[in-house]
C-alpha cells in the first residue's frame, strides 16, 4: 500500500507488550488481533484534512536572522504592522546552489497528499522581483539517531544547517516539481498519498531564478509552506529502532479518541468465515481495502 512502510518491523506493540505480526493464516486469534489493529489504523485518521506542520526545524541558510527566519513561513499572513513575513536564503553567485527548509509535523504518522509553497515578492525592490526556486522536491522521514526534534529546533534555528542523510532516514522522496515565478500559493499534489513516518519534512528548493539588483547575487525567498494531510490518532505511535531505521507500530487502545462512524471500516469482523476469507485473499487485496478506508472511498465488498 505504502512503499515507505518497508522499514516497519514485523511487530505490533499493544500497551507495553510487543507481539509479532503473524503470517500464519490458520492462527485465527493472531489474525483477529492484526485485523483489529489495522482496522483501527485505517479509521484512526482525523476526519478533516489540515495543515500538518507543527514547527520549523532549520533552514540551510538565512540572510538576516531572525528578521528573515524560516519561522516566518509558518505564518498564514504576509506581514504584520511592522514588517514583512518571509524566509530568505543567503545570496549565491551560482544559480544552481540549492536550499532546504526542514519542518516537524504534528504527528509521527501523517497521511500527506499535497504540499503548498508560496514564493516571496519583494515589493520594496525595483521591479517587484519574485524570488522563487526553479523546482522543488520533498522528503519525509525520521532522525537516524535518538534525538528530540525539539532540541533540533532550538539548536538549528539560527545555525543555518542543512538537514541531510547523515542525520535522517528518508522514507519518501517525491519527484521534482517545477515552481513558477509567481506570487501565489503553489500547490504540489503528490503522485499518491504518502504515509509520513517519523514526522520530519524536508523541502528542497532546487535552482535560483532571481538576482538581486544591489549585489548581483541569486536568492530564494519563501512566504508560506503548508502540508495538507491527516494525522493519525494518538492511539498510534512509532518507535524507531536505531541505527537500523526499522520501526515498530505501537497501539494503545486505551487512548481516548473519538472517530466518526462514517470513517470506520465497513468490514464485518464478527463473521469468522468472512474475515478469514478477507485475510486469506492476499496482501494486495488487503492493501486495497485499507487504502480505501484511509482515503474515504466508501465500503468495500468482500467475496465469501
Amino acid at each position: 500500500m505504502f512503499p515507505e512502510i518497508s522499514h516497519v518491523a514485523h511487530s505490533i506493540e499493544l500497551g507495553n507488550m510487543i507481539e509479532p505480526v503473524c503470517n500464519v493464516l490458520d492462527n485465527w486469534e493472531c489474525l483477529k488481533r492484526n485485523h483489529k489493529v489495522y482496522a483501527f489504523l485505517a479509521s484512526g485518521l482525523t476526519p478533516t484534512w489540515k495543515n500538518c506542520i507543527s514547527e520549523a526545524i532549520s533552514a540551510s541558510s538565512t540572510d538576516n536572522y531572525p528578521e528573515e527566519s524560516i519561522q516566518n513561513t509558518l505564518e498564514p499572513r504576509d506581514r504584520t504592522e511592522n514588517r514583512l513575513l518571509y524566509w530568505s536564503s543567503k545570496g549565491e553567485s551560482d544559480p544552481s546552489v540549492p536550499e532546504t527548509l526542514g519542518y516537524q509535523l504534528i504527528s509521527k504518522l501523517c497521511l500527506v497528499t499535497e504540499i503548498h509553497v508560496q514564493p516571496f515578492q519583494a515589493y520594496f525592490q525595483h521591479g517587484f522581483p519574485i524570488y522563487s526556486a526553479k523546482a522543488v522536491r520533498f522528503r519525509m522521514g525520521h532522525p537516524r539517531y535518538p534525538m528530540e526534534l525539539e532540541s533540533l529546533v532550538a539548536d538549528d534555528m539560527a545555525a543555518n544547517r542543512m538537514l541531510g542523510d547523515s542525520q535522517f532516514i528518508w522514507t519518501y522522496t517525491s519527484p521534482e516539481f517545477p515552481m513558477f515565478q509567481e506570487n501565489r500559493l503553489q500547490k504540489f499534489k503528490l503522485p499518491d498519498p504518502v504515509l509520513s513516518i517519523g514526522g520530519v519534512l524536508l523541502v528542497e528548493l532546487l535552482g535560483r531564478v532571481q538576482k538581486q539588483e544591489m549585489d548581483e547575487l541569486f536568492y530564494i525567498c519563501i512566504s508560506h509552506v503548508q502540508v495538507v494531510g491527516q494525522p493519525l490518532s494518538p492511539a498510534f505511535d512509532i518507535k524507531i529502532h536505531h541505527p537500523s531505521g526499522k520501526c515498530t507500530l505501537k497501539y494503545f487502545p486505551q487512548t481516548d479518541w473519538c472517530v466518526p462512524s462514517t470513517s470506520s471500516p465497513t468490514i464485518e469482523s464478527n463473521n469468522p468465515s468472512r474475515l478469514r476469507s478477507l485475510m486469506q485473499s492476499g496482501v494486495r487485496r488487503w492493501e486495497q481495502i485499507i487504502l480505501g478506508a484511509l482515503l474515504g472511498s466508501g465500503s468495500v465488498a468482500v467475496d465469501d
